[in-house]
């Protein structure tokens, strides 16, 4: 594709001429893995033996398009698919309701041998795997988790997390990098309760717990995830983004930030440097909400951008953890994958090509007539050649040829299900 190569060359010098090296941007991109979530393929249902129950926890997940998957094979399948035209480095995300066993395992019992085949699999396609306990979707989990009142029902989400730490930590040493462990309960009232405080104390008490054990990061990073509401607790949430982030910043761990999570007019892409100087590690959940936490697929629009220049203007590539967190089923699910990872991508890209070493110079000349004229004319250069020439060199698809593809194997593979 010449094509690609000259408009790349052209490009080149556009950006050159403001000091920007794309090079280097596309050179920084193999240092930014995005954590695919396993729960877009099969509308998080998970492989778990139990009686089949509906979604809860104030999840939904709308739509009927045919082909989701049945099995993990299924499911591993359809990532292989969707990874082949997501360019540069992925990594996968698993919830616990995931494992692989022929029989009933309770949640506090699960163990690393039930996720062996995703390890094995992880390390043929070159993957790295992230980890969540399943708060949600249980007999046990109705009127609480980590909240609850009744001390059996308590301690029994607390081995779960304690179980899922250690698969977490087994997921690191096996592939070579940390997993990160995002929890997230769905805790909460429908309507006003008279005693927020006590499950609050509850949730610190039973966090402690399964934080108890100390873990080397080179294998497994703890993260707590707040949440504004949810069907059937749209009042009060435990796990409000006041009470995480002083757990995060008092017992060192990940803060994750989730788009979805907060009203309407917070962005997490400002809520990123307010939270650096405090926590060490930051996971970001990017997903599209629609007026709710609905979890459409991501989009390149303002706030994924605003997202990943935080990202890179603090550079940041060690501390900021991304992951996908959207599930469609009212669309292709494999290209709902492939839509929003390189999305997230191209917005990552976009930001190393901004001249931001320029802007800082005019700002802190308080020039912001200058600040805002460079701003907006270099988003008119031609960074979708520097994409292109990215997704070439990484043999991934270039335009919506990868479309083609997928509807292919939708009529050979999806439709026969």
């Amino acid at each position: 594709m010449h094509y690609v190569k000259d408009s790349y060359d052209i490009a080149h010098k556009r950006f050159s001429e403001l000091g920007v090296d794309t090079e280097t941007a596309i050179q920084t991109m193999t240092h930014l893995p995005v954590s695919i979530q396993c729960w877009q393929g099969d509308d998080v249902g998970g492989f778990e033996k139990r009686n089949p129950s509906s979604l809860t926890g104030g999840i939904q997940a709308t739509g009927n398009y045919p082909g989701k998957a049945r099995t993990a094979d299924e499911l591993r399948q359809d990532i292989e698919i969707a990874i082949n035209y997501i360019p540069g480095p992925k990594r996968i995300n698993l919830h616990a309701s995931y494992l692989e066993c022929n029989e009933t395992i309770e949640r506090n019992e699960i163990a690393s041998e039930h996720f062996e085949n995703w390890v094995l699999w992880a390390k043929h396609n070159h993957l790295s795997l992230d980890f969540n306990p399943t708060y949600f979707s249980h007999p046990l989990s109705q009127l609480g988790t980590l909240t609850n009142p009744d001390e059996n029902i308590r301690q029994f989400w607390i081995d779960h997390g304690i179980a899922c730490r250690k698969i977490s930590a087994y997921f690191g040493k096996e592939l070579n990098s940390p997993s990160i462990m995002n929890i997230w309960i769905p805790d909460g009232m429908k309507d006003l309760p008279a005693d927020r405080f006590a499950p609050r104390q509850r949730l610190i008490h039973s966090l402690d717990q399964i934080l108890h054990e100390k873990i080397d990061e080179n294998y497994h990073i703890d993260a707590v995830e707040s949440k504004l509401f949810g069907i059937g607790i749209e009042s009060y949430t435990a796990g409000s983004n006041e009470f995480y982030l002083g757990y995060a910043i008092t017992r060192k761990t990940a803060l994750c930030l989730d788009s979805g999570h907060f009203h309407p007019t917070e962005l997490i892409s400002d809520k990123i440097s307010a939270v650096t100087p405090y926590v060490h590690h930051l996971l970001l959940h990017i997903s599209r909400p629609v007026r709710w936490d609905s979890d459409h697929v991501v989009l390149l629009d303002d706030e994924t951008q605003a997202i990943a220049n935080e990202i890179v203007r603090e550079k940041l590539f060690n501390r900021v953890h991304i992951g996908l967190d959207f599930f469609d089923a009212s669309i292709n699910r494999i290209a709902a994958w492939i839509i929003g990872a390189r999305n997230v991508k191209k917005a990552l890209l976009r930001a190393l090509l901004e001249p931001t070493d320029q802007l800082r110079t005019v700002e802190n000349k308080m020039d912001f007539t200058s600040s805002l004229a460079l701003m907006e004319e270099q988003k008119s250069l031609p960074w979708s050649a520097v994409w292109d020439e990215y997704c070439n060199r990484n043999n991934a698809s270039i335009g919506q040829n990868w479309l083609k593809e997928i509807r292919n194997y939708e009529a050979s593979t999806l439709l026969k299900r």
